[in-house]
């Protein structure tokens, strides 16, 4: 079996328990910010090379027509898939370990929601590996090498409903040398934000944002990008 090799930059930055214990209110916050960041957005992970093996299932009937989780038209004639954590648009090879027949997918969707289970393919995918009649089958993935995109992010920092109180805050972050967006919603809030985050670059901007007393942090991905 190929050494499967996960590239995770910030993972690493994620220090022991005993020593979470023992910081700063400020610096637990933004840990558990990374926290955050590692688990609600597994998608963002950035993986040089992939592979996973474990039982597949198909798709099809009442999701028709559906929207994915990417926002597209489900349609199991075509040859698409659910992960619960590669990013959208990455293309996988599938492998039905049962008789070595092989398909290519688009994961366009999130899935399968079955503990046992790592990946929902179309009806038209499960066909090409022979699994339709059985169900599920024992499959081998491997991610497509250049198919995999990195994602991108936007750091909310704060939200007041004083906009000049909110302006300060903006002035106060460019004085900081970032380049932090307000945006005034129709709730009379305005917003705060750093757009257009790289993965990279999450974790250390939220602890320079911590040393400047900015802990409370919404992080939210906002898009692929090849």
């Amino acid at each position: 079996m190929k050494e499967v090799i996960f590239q995770i930059p910030t993972i690493q930055n994620i220090p022991p328990i005993a020593d979470i214990l023992s910081m700063s209110l400020t610096h637990r916050r933004i840990t558990a910010a990374l926290f955050f960041i590692l688990t609600i957005f597994a998608p963002a992970i950035k993986l040089s090379a992939w592979e996973q093996s474990g039982i597949a299932s198909w798709y099809g009937g009442i999701f028709q027509g559906r929207t994915t989780a990417n926002g597209e038209t489900y349609d199991t004639n075509g040859y698409t898939a659910a992960h619960k954590t590669l990013p959208f648009g990455t293309v996988l090879e599938v492998t039905n370990l049962d008789n070595e027949l092989s398909v290519q997918v688009r994961v366009n969707d999130r899935g399968p929601f079955v503990d046992d289970r790592i990946i929902d393919l179309t009806y038209a995918a499960a066909k090409d590996i022979d699994m339709v009649r059985d169900g599920t089958a024992r499959v081998h993935i491997v991610a497509l090498e250049g198919t995999i995109q990195e994602v991108r992010f936007n750091v909310q920092i704060g939200a007041w409903g004083d906009l000049e109180n909110a302006l300060s805050h903006r002035i106060r972050l460019t004085d900081a040398g970032l380049k932090p967006k307000a945006e005034l919603g129709s709730d009379g809030i305005t917003r705060i934000s750093i757009p257009d985050v790289g993965e990279e670059e999450v974790f250390a901007l939220s602890q320079r944002l911590g040393t400047l007393g900015y802990t409370n942090l919404f992080i939210y991905q906002v898009r692929n990008i090849r």
